[in-house]
Order: structure tokens, then sequence, then C-alpha cells
């Protein structure tokens, strides 16, 4: 088991990690809208500003275990509003080619970390 953190993405508000690699794949956890750099949410009140901040830090951490969009293998992606599925799928189709994208749960909570408006998290593949 190794532990992955990188400045590139938000530093934890809790007791966990950013990721973990084990027996060959890597967990991330839920990535929301903060600037890494500032720790302040990003497009407050803008499912796509959200979206997009949400992805960048989540393929930051990717980057920093080796991998690539190429090697997620399922995402889980948590609204707030399920009336923002189709803006969210936009932004998250510019990330995932189609012909070989994810597994993928969406669903809509209560009430996210910070009230955001999306979080996602990933499972991917670790390079050989």
């Amino acid at each position: 088991m190794k532990i992955i953190n990188t400045a590139q993405a938000p530093a934890p508000v809790g007791p966990y990690n950013q990721a973990i690699a084990a027996n060959g794949f890597l967990f991330t956890a839920g990535q929301i809208a903060l600037d890494p750099q500032t720790m302040t949410i990003v497009g407050e009140g803008n499912v796509e500003a959200q979206a997009k901040q949400v992805l960048a830090n989540l393929g930051a951490v990717l980057q920093e275990a080796g991998c690539g969009w190429e090697n997620v293998v399922k995402t889980t992606v948590f609204l707030q509003d399920m009336n923002d599925f189709a803006a969210v799928n936009a932004i998250y189709a510019q990330y995932f080619d189609e012909a070989i994208a994810p597994a993928r749960s969406c669903v809509e909570v209560a009430r996210l970390p910070k009230d955001v408006l999306v979080e996602i998290d990933c499972v991917a593949v670790l390079p050989s």
C-alpha cells in the first residue's frame, strides 16, 4: 500500500489521503472544487466551473500516481442537484473517450462538503 498526495490537488480537509495505491489499483478520495493553492471554492454556484476544477484536481492526483484518464476504470459522481447532470456530463466527456470511458455511478445527495455542487472520486488501474 502506498499513500499518494500532491500539492497540485487540495490538501485533505479531514483524516484521509488524496489516494491510496494498493494491489495494482489507485483509489482516490472524492475531489471537490477547491483551489489547491488557496483552499477556497472555485465557481461558487456554477456547476460547470466546479466540475472543471474537480476534474483538474482528480487529474493531478492521477498524475502523481503515474496514471492518466485512460487508466480510470470506475468513477462515482455526486451531485447536489440531478438537474445538473447534463452540464456535468458535458464537462466529464471532455476527459473520457466515450469508446473506453470508465464505468460510472451518478447520484444526487442531500449535501456535499463545503456545500459544493459536485464531487467525483475514481478507481484506476496502476500502470505496470
